[in-house]
């Protein structure tokens, strides 16, 4: 296949991060194709990084000064979509004003086209902005250009500037004829969004949209061969499993791979040609001899099959295990994580399914573990039950390491300053930078400094999060002509969630935080442009994990840390709203 259908084909599944990465490895090879730059861009903004779609629309120089191809309408309507995608992140008259800019944009391409996508965008988006009579007379003549719709995109055309119109039952009618095509997730996800902020701005229930609901998608875990699930119950329990997942027509599942529950929720998937996206908490080769070959013979190689078939594999550290329980605490986090990240991409939610014996764990890691980590996040679960035999619930706990977020950051332009500037810069930078980490009391767990740079160690992502921003806020709020300091000056913060070791110092006579994880934060920061929070993919997923709404993390894409540490996936960091 080419690359273009490939990148086409993660967008109609909502696999955005992966069609970005496409899109990032095509352009390598062919950097002035317009369509690889365009669908780059279109990713991103599905996904939600606007900021990033804007950068690189920029970057290219993607514009249409002519509309004589789908292409060219399609290029030429990024300037709307990337205005209404500002304004749903704006409020109150700022909203309002995107709104019509947007509108407008849109508008423009409709009349120089008399294509109907960039019609029925201008419709809406007008109404959103506060004129129904003007949204209404654009509708009307989207809909004499769609007389007969012979796709997915005009019959949800259709759909939306009926309900424009608010003539409802045609607005259903024609819902129900585009969701008779072959699923195009990525397509419907669109569709939904807009018609949700539609629904809403008319005050109507949105239960109107369900024939273009969304497979589900799952966070899968459970408990391994043993005790808990007695090898006999494996044929019952692989049933029940298929039919929840026939129940909620789950098209997408994540989770590891142990010997037992995971190894049957994957099959079961795989089976069904949903996608299986793995999550392993370490080395593939030693979770395989720990997890997978102790459930009995022909695991390894069921675990062998699935990992060949699954849609990816991703790690929440390759570091190794050292029996420590809790880095399966860390990567079921992250598999919870990526599974709501996916949801949100196709406008659905996602459900956790666990094959559970009702018992309580040990509180680190297992199947109750996940469910309380899951419900925590305001997830729903479905419990697949299963009678484990006389004994204890779990085994004693072992856990060497701890989970929490980190951050480096580094002042550019530290190394140009003066000797008389100095004293100025410890004062007001450094002290601007402690007041804003003051604030935040024994939730940051450890900080260091040399310089120009800070080490800190936070109890959590959300709170480093909130603390990572209201630093670069303190920087931005430095008067450099006041303060008679360089106006060069300027912050870069990298930010990770990790297992670290909490030791004593020797050189320090303190506590401090030690690990590979602290070396991967420090390689994050030095590829960040100024200004900017960048953060790595286990601490988006973090947040998502809890059920996080304050921030959204911004998919960068792939790329090499500094000091030769590999590439990573980057995400852009900021608040919602």
């Amino acid at each position: 296949m080419s690359a273009e259908t490939d990148i086409r084909a993660a967008i109609r599944t909502g696999d955005l991060f992966r069609a970005c990465d496409l899109a990032d490895a095509a352009l390598a090879g062919a950097p002035g194709d317009r369509m690889l730059q365009y669908l780059s861009v279109l990713a991103l903004l599905r996904a939600g990084a606007t900021d990033e779609a804007l950068a690189r629309r920029q970057k290219f120089g993607l514009h249409a000064d002519r509309l004589d191809t789908p292409l060219d309408i399609d290029i030429a309507s990024l300037e709307g979509r990337l205005l209404k995608d500002k304004a749903l992140l704006a409020t109150g008259a700022e909203r309002n004003r995107l709104l019509q800019a947007a509108a407008v944009a849109y508008a423009a391409v409709f009349e120089q086209s008399g294509d109907p996508f960039p019609g029925v965008n201008a419709a809406t988006l007008t109404l959103l902005g506060g004129d129904a009579a003007a949204a209404a007379a654009i509708a009307a003549r989207v809909l004499a250009k769609l007389p007969a719709p012979a796709d997915y995109w005009g019959w949800a055309s259709v759909a939306e500037a009926s309900a424009v119109t608010g003539d409802r039952a045609a607005a259903a009618k024609a819902l129900g004829k585009a969701a008779g095509f072959e699923p195009d997730e990525g397509a419907r996800a669109s569709t939904l969004r807009q018609l949700r902020l539609l629904s809403e701005a008319q005050g109507v229930d949105a239960a109107w949209l369900a024939p273009l609901a969304p497979r589900s998608v799952i966070h899968f875990t459970g408990h391994m061969i043993g005790a808990r699930f007695p090898a006999e119950a494996i044929a019952s329990v692989a049933a029940a499993i298929g039919g929840s997942i026939d129940r909620h027509n789950v098209g997408f599942g994540y989770g590891s791979l142990a010997g037992g529950a995971d190894i049957l929720f994957a099959e079961a998937l795989l089976a069904r040609g949903a996608e299986l996206h793995v999550v392993l908490p370490f080395d593939k080769d030693e979770f395989r001899a720990v997890s997978v070959i102790p459930s009995g013979p022909g695991w390894g190689e069921r675990f062998d099959h699935c990992l060949a078939a699954a849609r990816s594999v991703s790690y929440a550290t390759t570091d190794a295990y050292l029996d420590d329980d809790g880095l399966f605490a860390y990567c079921s986090r992250m598999a919870m994580g990526l599974a709501r990240l996916r949801a949100g991409f196709l406008q659905g939610e996602a459900l956790q399914m666990v094959v559970w014996d009702g018992m309580a764990g040990n509180g680190v890691a297992g199947a109750a573990a996940d469910i309380d980590g899951w419900r925590a996040g305001g997830g729903r679960t479905e419990v697949i039950a299963v009678k484990g035999k006389s004994g204890p619930a779990s085994a004693p706990i072992r856990q060497r390491r701890e989970l929490h977020a980190l951050l480096f950051g580094d002042v550019k332009g530290f190394s140009k300053l003066t000797e008389s500037e100095l004293p100025r810069f410890v004062d007001v930078v450094l002290g601007g930078l402690n007041r804003a980490i003051q604030g935040y009391g024994d939730k940051v767990l450890s900080r260091n400094t040399w310089g120009d740079g800070v080490f800190l160690v936070v109890e959590d992502a959300a709170t480093a999060a909130a603390l990572a921003l209201d630093l670069q806020k303190a920087m931005g709020a430095i008067d450099h002509a006041r303060e008679q300091l360089p106006d060069h000056l300027a912050l870069r913060l990298g930010g990770h969630v990790g297992p670290v070791f909490r030791m004593i110092d020797p050189i320090q006579a303190r506590e401090n935080f030690f690990g590979v994880h602290v070396s991967k934060t420090a390689r994050i920061e030095p590829v960040t442009p100024v200004g900017a929070v960048y953060v790595t993919e286990q601490f988006a997923a973090d947040l998502a994990a809890v059920g996080n709404t304050d921030f959204q993390c911004d998919y960068v894409g792939v790329g090499p840390a500094a000091k030769g540490y590999g590439d990573m996936r980057f995400y852009s960091l900021r608040a919602r709203g």
